[in-house]
């Protein structure tokens, strides 16, 4: 740069273009460009199927976004070169779920390592309307040809403010891997890796909003239908569970037919819910028509359980998770934990698995994406077990007990969480490290680098 030569310019898909025909591989010294940002339920039917076609995993395909396909194609297209790749690309691809499904190809099948990366950062634009994004930079070279130092850039909220470190291997999750033999990706498992009792999803009811209802709607629903009191019970959504308002299900699933008879009101939005679910256009969802009464995924507890959120503000420096009890039906935009104990809460909610988190979950948007089967079944646990922490989780409960007025939103508000709840916090992240490694760990980054190679041992 500058160019010398007039540039030979192919106006087409890359996607479907053989770019060994537009420059054979051999005599390319760099891939790079800025790909589209499309996510995975984003994505056109004819996008959908061209990183189908490309990731070949598989199955149901995967869920990749596409500018995975361009890592794909370029991973393929310099294998047997000394070409080298940098993108710009989404920071999805460095966490959650896909990390699992894109990495494993350019490591594994091509036979790349990361050479430099620059950690996410925001992306603005001047334009009018356009959203600032999320990016990462990633370049990538052959195993043979990847130099044995390979800068990591990091990015405080200002662009500007970047720190460099330089490694000897970059995780695909964009920290420093060089202590590690093999850095692993975090791939999603059925079941938990550790001790953890079982995690599973809320109640699904799939009802076109006809079994739901707010305060004043239930008041009014009761007006006309007193029996059906028996039978609403609160419904638990995130939202409500995380800011503290409160709506009401129909829970059917033990009414007897002498009973629905009785209830014209209920048998009337019964036959909604059978309507609207024979109009789906999936067939899971017409065969529910069949059993109008319950829910698609009916999870009803029967004791205390713990609620873990599956979407929760980026911002927060803890997961805010609480227990509920029955009546409460929780719903899928929770996890919930039938046994749990106080001191898998106290290891749940402390900065150590806080590190996790941000490490191997999902993002939405500006917020951090809770799983069952990436985040909590992954998560390696302390080798001398964790009872310990038994005290400093009812520590935890003790300061939010004395704010009974706030909801966990403004308890875990960064700007409005009460001095006693954070050294309460701080006293257990203190008592986790310790569980780990008897050096003090000065960050996050370095909490989630020792999680990964404990990962690697545990698998």
């Amino acid at each position: 740069i500058p160019l010398k030569r007039s540039p030979t310019i192919v106006h087409a898909d890359a996607l479907e273009t053989d770019w060994s025909a537009v420059l054979p591989p051999a005599r390319c010294s760099f891939v790079m460009g800025n790909p589209p940002f499309v996510g995975a339920k984003m994505q056109s039917p004819t996008q959908r199927a061209q990183i189908k076609r490309i990731a070949d995993l598989g199955g149901t395909g995967g869920t990749l976004d596409y500018v995975a396909a361009w890592f794909i194609k370029a991973g393929r297209y310099i294998r047997q070169s000394d070409a080298r790749v940098g993108f710009v690309a989404t920071n999805s691809i460095t966490q959650g779920e896909q990390v699992g499904q894109l990495w494993p190809i350019l490591f594994d099948r091509y036979g790349l390592e990361i050479a430099f990366a620059h950690r996410s950062f925001t992306w603005g634009s001047d334009a009018r309307g356009k959203a600032h994004v999320s990016v990462v930079v990633i370049g990538l070279d052959n195993k043979d040809k990847v130099p044995a130092q390979r800068p990591l850039f990091s990015y405080a909220d200002d662009a500007d403010d970047y720190s460099e470190n330089v490694c000897s291997a970059i995780s695909p999750y964009l920290i420093d891997a060089g202590d590690m033999k093999n850095p692993h990706v975090v791939v999603n498992e059925g079941k938990p890796l550790n001790d953890f009792p079982k995690m599973i999803m809320g109640s699904k009811p799939i009802d076109g909003g006809h079994f739901i209802f707010t305060d004043e709607e239930r008041d009014e629903f009761l007006s006309s239908e007193p029996s059906a009191e028996k039978f609403l019970r609160p419904f638990l959504n995130a939202k409500d569970f995380l800011s503290g308002g409160r709506r009401w299900i129909l829970a059917l699933h033990n009414a007897k037919p002498s009973e629905l008879r009785k209830m014209p009101q209920v048998t009337k939005r019964v036959s909604r819910v059978r309507e609207m679910r024979q109009k789906s256009r999936s067939a899971a969802t017409k065969k529910l028509a069949d059993t109008p009464t319950v829910y698609h995924l009916n999870v009803v507890p029967d004791r205390p359980f713990l609620v873990v959120p599956r979407v929760s503000a980026d911002r927060r420096v803890y997961l805010p998770i609480a227990w509920a009890e029955p009546p409460i039906i929780p719903s899928d935009a929770t996890l919930i934990i039938e046994n749990a104990t106080k001191p898998l809460f106290g290891l749940l909610t402390s900065a150590m698995h806080m590190a996790w988190l941000h490490l191997v979950g999902g993002r939405l948007g500006d917020n951090c994406r809770y799983s069952a089967g990436v985040v909590y079944n992954t998560f390696p646990t302390p080798k001398g077990g964790y009872d310990a922490l038994a005290p400093y989780a009812d520590a935890i409960l003790q300061a939010r007990a004395h704010h009974p007025d706030a909801s966990l939103a403004d308890l875990y508000d960064p700007d409005t969480m009460p001095p006693t709840l954070r050294k309460a916090h701080q006293k257990l992240d203190k008592a986790v490290d310790r569980l780990y490694t008897k050096k003090p760990f000065q960050s996050n980054q370095q909490r989630a680098a020792h999680l990964l190679a404990l990962y690697e041992d545990m698998v």
